[in-house]
């Protein structure tokens, strides 16, 4: 159930990595993660995702897609990271926003288009 949930967020197949590291290679964020990208698509692959859902490393991820970009077969591993980490959310139950809890978010240093992208993806 969780692998359908993952592969209906992300809309990455990860049977397409052939494990040639050039994810894990640009990642700016190497040092800090539990699990590398390419370990992570591993983890996906074999349906270990409440390992990785218990992992604080999918904090980690900087979002920069810079594994997506060096990936040769299309992979995304940044897509996967995300997925799980939504799905973490979901059961907390907090992938709700409602309009009237964004006044109580705004910041004055934090950009419009993050409220409205946060809105956009936890309103569902």
């Amino acid at each position: 159930m969780l692998m359908d949930t993952i592969a209906a967020i992300s809309g990455v197949n990860p049977r397409k990595c052939m494990r040639c590291g050039k994810c894990s290679g640009s990642c700016p964020a190497y040092d800090e993660m539990e699990y590398h990208p390419h370990q992570f698509v591993s983890m996906v692959e074999s349906g270990r995702i409440e390992e990785l859902m218990a992992s604080k490393g999918i904090y980690t991820c900087l979002s920069c897609f810079a594994c997506i970009e060096r990936c040769p077969r299309s992979v995304e591993p940044a897509r996967l990271i995300e997925a799980v980490r939504l799905a973490v959310i979901r059961q907390q139950g907090k992938n709700h926003l409602t309009p009237e809890q964004i006044p109580q978010l705004l910041d004055e240093d934090l950009p419009q288009q993050a409220i409205t992208s946060a809105f956009r993806k936890y309103k569902r």
